[in-house]
């Protein structure tokens, strides 16, 4: 791999550092802030103990970065604009607003989209110097996979529900083992595919970044990039972010061992699909859409929509506050020349 070592710089170093660490820690919270989405329902129906359930999602994420290919990494390092176009302040602004904007959400116990996040901060950095740098197909295909991803969640969780409801009707409530077995299974199964997803987002900055500033002479993700990444990513799912696995796994509706089964198994393989085809989707969003949809298939009324209306306006501003954001951190940064 040709690298481009800038000796005796060490500014170019400084910065260097500066956006492997900020995007380290977007890593993490990363982790810390979406470990819900794998572990939320699984604690509430009771399937397993808390930290088990951490524990066992935290290896997970570490492995699947490894597993299926860096195809969501090179959507973000590559096809949202040009990294060769790129100032390495622009990447860290970007970074910046989007674990400003985690930091906020976790706060208020909203499960928001980190990748919604880190892609509204691309562009609002980005847009602050003019918009020429902005691969419009490329955002386009981001847009439409985060945003469509929800929907085939809901979609997908309400189908399903009705399906294992129909399979199973006139079990006795001794079938609620079974589910609690399938929904361990199903919940490595889904952090597996959040961490093939959202870890390549990290790999993908990085990466960008390196490129940016000539460390790398063409985009081709290091494999100390990978480890990186998904070491940050797994530690950040271990330590849990509690306030929002609470949103999850109860303020929405009570979630049972048949719901934490049914959520899980297609959140998966909605996030698995977009993952393999290079799609950076929320896992946040698809999870909660299915929860929802998994819900409203038993009865509309379960579902606490008062909440999720909530969740979808913290969805629906993601992109355009941090995209703000961003364009503000960048005219700050210009005034004090940073």
């Amino acid at each position: 791999m040709a690298l481009k070592w800038w000796g005796g710089n060490a500014g170019g170093m400084t910065l260097v550092g500066a956006l492997i660490g900020l995007a380290v820690l977007f890593d993490f919270l990363n982790g810390f802030h979406d470990s819900s989405n794998v572990v939320a329902t699984l604690i509430s129906s009771r399937a397993t103990s808390s930290w088990m359930a951490l524990a066992l999602s935290a290896v997970a994420h570490f492995c699947a970065p490894f597993l299926f290919g860096v195809a969501v990494a090179t959507t973000i390092g590559q096809e949202i604009v040009d990294p060769t176009t790129l100032t390495i302040n622009a990447i860290l602004v970007a970074l910046l607003s989007a674990i400003i904007w985690n930091l906020i959400t976790w706060f208020l116990g909203i499960p928001s989209s980190s990748s919604h996040a880190l892609i509204g901060g691309i562009v609002g950095a980005v847009a602050a110097s003019g918009l020429s740098t902005i691969k419009m197909m490329g955002l386009a295909k981001v847009l439409v996979a985060l945003f469509l991803a929800p929907v085939l969640g809901l979609l997908s969780g309400y189908l399903f529900m009705k399906l294992v409801l129909f399979l199973a009707r006139g079990a006795s409530p001794r079938i609620n083992r079974l589910f609690n077995r399938l929904q361990i299974a199903t919940s490595l199964a889904l952090a597996l595919s959040h961490g093939t997803n959202d870890a390549q987002k990290t790999m993908g900055i990085i990466t960008m970044g390196l490129v940016t500033t000539g460390y790398l002479a063409h985009f081709t993700v290091p494999r100390w990039v990978v480890l990186v990444s998904a070491l940050a990513l797994s530690l950040g799912t271990a330590c849990g972010g509690w306030r929002i696995i609470r949103t999850l796994g109860g303020r929405i509706y009570r979630i049972r061992p048949i719901h934490g089964f049914t959520s899980h198994a297609t959140s998966a393989l909605v996030i698995l699909g977009a993952a393999l085809l290079g799609g950076p989707v929320s896992t946040t969003h698809v999870v909660g859409s299915a929860i929802m949809g998994v819900g409203s298939a038993e009865r509309l009324s379960k579902v606490r929509w008062g909440v999720a209306s909530h969740i979808f306006t913290a969805w629906a501003i993601t992109i355009p506050v941090t995209a703000l954001l961003a364009a503000l951190l960048c005219q700050l940064s210009g005034l004090l020349r940073l």
